[in-house]
C-alpha cells in the first residue's frame, strides 16, 4: 500500500473514532437509573433541592435516564460524600448532594472531617447557600446586640462542622451572644421540630429550608445573614454578618469560615467518573437551572435558584484550600469544642 494509501486509511479511522465517542458517551444513560444520594434525612433545604433536580435534570442529559433520590444520612453528610469512593459506582451513575459546611470542615478539622474536596468533580450548585441566625420566641431579641445579655437561648445543631454549628460558635465566640448548642439533631427538619415542641428557641438554618409560614410569625426574628445577597423574602435589614463584626481579623474569619456557603446546594461526582460523563452531567444541570419549569417548581418551593457550574465551584473550593493558614488556625480555635 503506498503512503498516500495509508494515510487515508488511518485518517479514516480517526474519523470514525471521533464521530462514534461522543455518541457512545450519549448512548451511555439510556435505560440507565442516576441515584442522587443525600447525607440527610427527608425534609431539609439539601434533600428539597436534590428531589427538585432529580425531577427535571433526567430530561437533560442525553438518553433521558430515570433519577431518584436516596436518603443515606450520617456525621453531617460527610459519609454520603465517602461512599462515593467506597460503596457506588464510579460510571456517573451516582451523585451526591451533602452539606457545604464539610468543605471548611475538611481545613478547620481535618483529623475529623478526612475529605479533601478538591479530589472530587462538581456538577454544580444550585444556589448560593444564605444562613440565618434567628430567635423562634414572640418577645425575643431582634438584634445580635440584644442577644448578648438577659435570658440565655438554646440553638438547635445539626452536628458539629455542619454551617448550623459554625455559624451558632461565631455568635456565641465572636459576638459573645448568650447561645448554648444543643446537639444531636441529624437535620435541620428535626431542628424545625425541636423548635415547634419547645426543646429549642433559636436556629442557624439556610434561609431556603425556613418555612415561609416562619417568615409571618411573630416568633421569628432573624438576626443575621451569611452572605452579601440578601434572598427573596428577607428584610434588608438583617444585617451580613462580615458587616457587623468587632475588627477587621474577625472579619477576615467571618469571611473564611462562611465562604463555602457560595457553593450552598453542591452536586458531586467521584473523582474517577468519566470526563465525558463529567461534561454530560454538568451541561445537563446547566441547563436544568435555566429550565423555566424548574425554575417555577422552585419558586412554589421557596427554593432560591443562583446556580454554579462545575466549573465555578471548583474555582471556590480551590481558592477555599489556598487561605493563608494563620487565618485557617484561628478559625480552628474559634469553631472549636468547648472543653469539658
Amino acid at each position: 500500500m503506498s503512503g498516500r494509501g495509508l494515510k487515508i486509511l488511518v485518517g479514516a479511522a480517526a474519523l470514525a473514532i471521533a464521530n462514534l465517542t461522543p455518541a457512545a458517551a450519549d448512548d451511555f444513560y439510556k435505560g440507565k437509573t442516576v441515584t442522587i444520594t443525600v447525607g440527610f434525612t427527608p425534609g431539609g433545604g439539601f434533600d428539597a433541592n436534590a428531589r427538585l433536580v432529580a425531577r427535571f435534570i433526567g430530561d437533560h442529559i442525553p438518553g433521558h435516564p430515570n433519577v431518584i433520590v436516596v436518603n443515606a444520612p450520617g456525621a453531617a453528610s460527610s459519609m454520603s460524600v465517602e461512599r462515593l469512593d467506597v460503596n457506588e459506582p464510579t460510571d456517573g451513575t451516582y451523585m451526591d448532594v451533602f452539606n457545604f459546611g464539610l468543605i471548611g470542615d475538611s481545613l478547620l478539622r481535618p483529623d475529623v472531617t478526612k475529605i479533601d474536596f478538591r479530589k472530587y468533580q462538581f456538577i454544580g450548585s444550585v444556589s448560593e447557600d444564605v444562613t440565618t441566625c434567628y430567635v423562634w420566641d414572640e418577645n425575643g431579641p431582634k438584634t445580635l446586640d440584644a442577644l448578648k445579655t438577659g435570658k440565655r437561648y438554646i440553638f438547635g445543631d445539626a452536628g458539629q462542622g455542619a454551617s448550623e454549628d459554625i455559624n451558632t460558635k461565631i455568635l456565641i465566640r465572636i459576638f459573645h451572644a448568650n447561645i448554648t448548642e444543643a446537639t444531636g439533631y441529624p437535620g435541620s427538619a428535626e431542628v424545625r421540630l425541636a423548635l415547634e415542641r419547645g426543646e429549642v428557641n433559636g436556629d442557624c438554618g439556610t434561609w431556603s429550608s425556613i418555612p415561609a409560614d416562619y417568615l409571618k410569625s411573630p416568633k421569628f426574628h432573624p438576626l443575621m445573614r451569611s452572605a452579601k445577597n440578601v434572598p427573596e423574602g428577607m428584610s434588608p435589614d438583617v444585617p451580613y454578618i462580615v458587616d457587623i463584626a468587632p475588627d477587621d481579623r474577625s472579619r477576615d474569619i467571618i469571611r473564611f469560615l462562611v465562604a463555602d456557603g457560595q457553593v450552598g446546594r453542591p452536586f458531586i461526582v467521584s473523582h474517577a467518573v468519566p470526563a465525558d460523563r463529567v461534561a454530560i452531567l454538568r451541561a445537563a444541570f446547566t441547563a436544568t437551572v435555566k429550565d423555566p419549569a424548574f425554575i417555577a417548581a422552585a419558586k412554589t418551593q421557596n427554593l432560591p435558584v443562583s446556580p454554579k457550574t462545575g466549573e465555578e465551584a471548583t474555582q471556590i473550593v480551590n481558592d477555599l484550600y489556598a487561605t493563608p493558614p494563620d487565618i485557617v488556625a484561628e478559625a480552628q480555635k474559634l469553631v472549636a469544642p468547648e472543653k469539658k
